[in-house]
């Protein structure tokens, strides 16, 4: 509900508050944006680029895989991850960059009772599942490499799951002693298809690189590896490739062969790394 989150947002083009006008969302600038019938705003700046964000395709792939719940360990242990941090302190906003559906900001929610969440992602595709995943979310198009459209120190804690990372910026919308909570892939996340369907692979130093970039902005808090084996099914594999980053680099035609070359079904590892690092 974008009413929720309404005192937390801020002009992408001046950075004033905005309030709510009928269908629109307007800042003492004049600046207007207009609230899509499927529950989310774009706050986008007009020469913002939107085709990296999720396609239809991808989108769906990705609801159908998560709804399946064979991502249901890493939900848990980001949902206990953030009761952890924020004990003792209810309420406030949870902002997720690059939040697609809305699935893991949901389950947070769910774990903190009281506080509201703020689902941001480029892709409107996916955003119109994450206005409906859960009534304290509210949606809104961004661009995760520009300023965001949340106000200073707004956040009480930050959500980053496979997605693009903007240091900066996370320090400026966490509130002094907020806390980003960071799921990545580790070197062994679906290596069983990596080497038998030929996808995109995850570099053994991505950690490091990742401690590298947001060590000027923000101070590591802790981790833990999570790890587990999946059983999929043909279409559970053409799913988990078509929601990910591979799904821009695979042919299908060499996909289906590959496929057919597969045990039924497969057990893949999932493995991530969930990292805080607090402001």
């Amino acid at each position: 509900m974008l009413q929720d989150i309404e005192r937390y947002l801020a002009c992408p083009h001046c950075a004033q508050a905005l309030t709510r006008h009928d269908r629109s969302l307007r800042c003492p600038a004049g600046h207007s944006f207009d609230l899509a019938k499927q529950g989310y705003v774009s706050l986008l700046a007009g020469d913002a680029h939107t085709g990296t964000g999720d396609t239809a395709e991808m989108v769906a792939a990705r609801a159908d895989f998560l709804a399946a719940g064979h991502y249901r360990p890493i939900a848990e242990a980001l949902a206990g991850a953030a009761s952890a941090v924020v004990a003792g302190e209810p309420g406030g906003l949870v902002a997720d960059l690059g939040a697609g559906t809305g699935h893991y900001l949901a389950h947070v929610l769910d774990a903190l009772p009281g506080t509201v969440g703020a689902a941001l992602d480029i892709s409107k595709f996916a955003l119109r599942r994450a206005a409906r995943a859960h009534p304290r979310i509210g949606a809104v198009v961004c661009d995760a490499w520009r300023p965001l459209p949340l106000r200073d120190a707004s956040a009480e804690l930050m959500l980053n799951v496979f997605a693009p990372r903007n240091g900066p910026e996370i320090r400026r919308v966490l509130r002094p002693g907020g806390t980003l909570l960071l799921v990545s892939p580790t070197a062994r996340h679906l290596r069983e298809l990596v080497d038998a369907l030929g996808l995109l692979s995850v570099d053994e130093e991505k950690q490091r690189r990742i401690d590298e970039k947001l060590g000027p902005y923000l101070e590591p808090a802790g981790r833990r590896e999570v790890e587990f084996t999946l059983r999929l099914g043909p279409q559970d594999v053409r799913t988990v490739v078509g929601m990910g980053p591979s799904a821009w680099h695979t042919d299908p035609d060499r996909l289906g062969a590959a496929l057919a070359e597969l045990p039924e079904p497969v057990e893949v590892t999932a493995s991530v790394t969930v990292a805080a690092y607090r402001r």
